[in-house]
């Protein structure tokens, strides 16, 4: 209902937009592109939410490009805190390998243009998602969830300008200030969780990613030959201190990125299924998270009841669609959140994990109410275990399969 075809409106109804905006070459344009059509005010909304960026060349490209207001939000803390956390308590991972860098960081973008726009009294907003990626839907769907009376623009889906060509001639005439050279011939997309790459020479899914193009970890083979050791401290299933030194879950994240970096540790090189129906070949560097997943994993071995454990999993596919498609302030998540979230409480000690040219290994795990007994699991002479107990569980356990197979002979 609130796409320009569904609504049946025209530009003359929109009285101000929010764009999130990048300074990149598509949201330049498309601040713009926004003036022109609509006639209104745009305001420039750039989340912070770990990439790497000169702010203030952002807020001078948009100043320069028309923006009525730019707003550049520091969202790092939270995300990290209310979104990489959660997802992790749950150990999220979509089609077996992608941790989802990107798609948990789009909620939290949408809900704070969301924010913003009832702040400055928009009744637009706008992104430069195209038509064939996931981040339109994640987007859009997150502005219907938290504000449905807004006005959600979306230019690629209407617009006439469906190439790159026609994008930089579009700012060449108007002016605006986009570099483009053909360094880096692929999309990228950064946060504090990962980098991913994707388009360009990526397309050809039998082409081997060039080394020079990723951005943060150092090739396994280039990395030390020593390895390093950490000691992750957890509390409900978050991870709270590194090596004995209590850490914020930025300062967390941070420096579990700068050891799996140095080390070689979190790429990952996919053909993934999108929410839209095609195929797409994603490169992913996700250096702490991989280690995080790894660790919490480990903790849980021996702090969480097998029953419980193999519920939680039998969820983990269908909670990690739906932040993929974009579902995250849908209530089949928050639901899903609870007991995600319940069943953590139980989680709480230490892991240590090795990180070795490319690889994480745990090598260690201790909790003070750890569920793993010696005295039960161990091999030589014990006095709480009787081994003959085990004849009659195994009768009862086969006792469908003689069956069978005594009709089977019949």
């Amino acid at each position: 209902m609130n796409s320009e075809k569904q609504s049946g409106r025209g530009p003359a109804d929109v009285n101000k937009i929010v764009l999130a905006y990048s300074g990149g070459l598509d949201t330049s344009v498309i601040l713009k592109w926004l003036q022109e059509i609509y006639g209104c005010p745009v305001v420039a909304y750039a989340a912070d939410v770990g990439q790497e960026e000169d702010w203030d060349a952002v807020r001078q490209k948009a100043a320069d490009t028309g923006a009525s207001e730019v707003i550049v939000s520091d969202l790092r803390e939270e995300f990290v805190r209310d979104f990489v956390f959660p997802m992790f308590r749950a150990n999220a991972i979509y089609e077996g390998t992608y941790l989802l860098g990107t798609s948990i960081a789009r909620p939290l973008i949408a809900r704070e243009q969301v924010r913003i726009a009832q702040e400055t009294g928009a009744d637009a907003v706008s992104h430069g998602a195209t038509g064939k990626g996931n981040d339109q839907v994640r987007f859009e769907l997150s502005y219907m969830a938290l504000d449905p009376a807004l006005r959600i623009i979306a230019p690629w889906r209407h617009w006439d300008l469906d190439s790159r060509q026609k994008l930089i001639d579009f700012a060449r005439t108007h002016g605006i200030p986009v570099p483009v050279t053909k360094s880096k011939p692929y999309s990228m997309d950064a946060n504090l969780l990962h980098i991913s790459y994707e388009g360009g020479i990526l397309e050809d899914p039998w082409a081997e990613p060039p080394e020079d193009m990723f951005q943060w970890t150092v090739s396994p083979e280039k990395a030390p030959d020593r390895p390093t050791y950490l000691d992750i401290d957890f509390e409900q299933g978050d991870p709270v201190a590194l090596d004995g030194e209590p850490l914020s879950p930025v300062g967390m994240l941070e420096r579990l990125n700068r050891a799996g970096a140095e080390n070689g540790v979190g790429r990952e090189d996919i053909v993934e299924n999108r929410f839209v129906g095609m195929k797409s070949r994603g490169v992913y560097e996700t250096p702490g998270g991989t280690i995080l997943r790894r660790a919490h994993m480990a903790l849980e071995s021996i702090t969480l009841d097998r029953e419980v454990v193999h519920l939680r999993d039998s969820l983990v596919p269908r909670y990690s669609e739906l932040i993929y498609n974009g579902f995250w302030f849908a209530p089949e998540r928050e639901l899903m959140q609870k007991l995600m979230d319940e069943s953590q409480t139980a989680v709480n000690g230490t892991v240590r994990v090795k990180i070795y040219k490319g690889t994480c290994q745990v090598v260690g795990r201790k909790a003070d109410r750890s569920l793993y007994r010696p005295e039960f699991a161990t091999f030589e002479e014990d006095e709480v275990y009787s081994q003959e107990d085990a004849e009659g569980f195994i009768r009862l356990q086969g006792l469908r399969l003689r069956i069978r197979s005594m009709v089977q002979g019949m």
